[in-house]
C-alpha cells in the first residue's frame, strides 16, 4: 500500500536483476491479483478467470504480457495471444488486468526498457501520488528488499 495515498501497489521485479517497476492499481484489481498469488479459489469464476477461460475456448493462449508505455503517470500494457498456428493478436490493457490474467495463465510479464527508464527517472517530487505514479527505489526499501 502506498502510505501517501493508501492505494495498492504491484511491484514487479526482474527475474535476473534488481530492476523493479512499481505500478499503482485499483483495489478490485489488487484483490484479483492477490487472490491468484495466494491461490485462493473463489466459489464462482472472477472476471479474469472468465477472460482466461474464454481465451482458451476460442483456441488461443496468453503468450505474454508487456508493460509497454508510461505517459502522464499512466501505465499501459498489451496482452499477446497466440493461436495454435502461432499467429499473434495483441490487446490493449490496463497493466493491473494484464497482470491478473498473466498470473492465471502462467505466462511471462515483460516491461519495455523505456518504461523502466521513465519510471526510474521519476522522483517523489515529480510524482503525483495517485493510482499511476511510480516511486523511486529509495522510497520503498523495505518493500523491495
Amino acid at each position: 500500500m502506498d502510505p501517501n495515498s493508501n492505494s495498492p501497489i504491484v511491484v514487479l521485479k526482474g527475474v535476473d536483476s534488481d530492476t523493479i517497476l512499481p505500478i499503482w492499481v485499483g483495489a478490485f484489481e489488487a484483490n484479483a491479483i492477490a487472490l491468484e498469488i495466494e491461490k485462493v479459489v473463489p466459489q464462482r469464476p472472477m472476471t479474469h478467470d472468465l477472460i482466461r477461460n474464454l481465451i482458451a475456448e476460442i483456441g488461443y493462449r496468453v503468450q505474454r504480457v508487456i508493460i509497454n508505455d508510461l505517459r502522464d503517470n499512466t501505465f499501459y500494457a498489451q496482452i499477446e495471444l497466440a493461436d495454435s498456428e502461432g499467429r499473434i493478436v495483441k490487446l490493449d490493457s490496463r497493466p493491473s488486468d494484464a497482470i491478473a490474467l498473466a498470473l492465471r495463465s502462467d505466462c511471462a510479464i515483460f516491461a519495455d526498457q523505456q518504461v523502466l527508464d521513465i519510471s526510474a527517472a521519476t522522483t517523489a517530487s515529480d510524482a503525483v501520488f495517485d493510482s499511476d505514479a511510480p516511486p523511486t527505489r529509495e522510497e520503498w526499501p523495505d518493500l523491495i528488499d
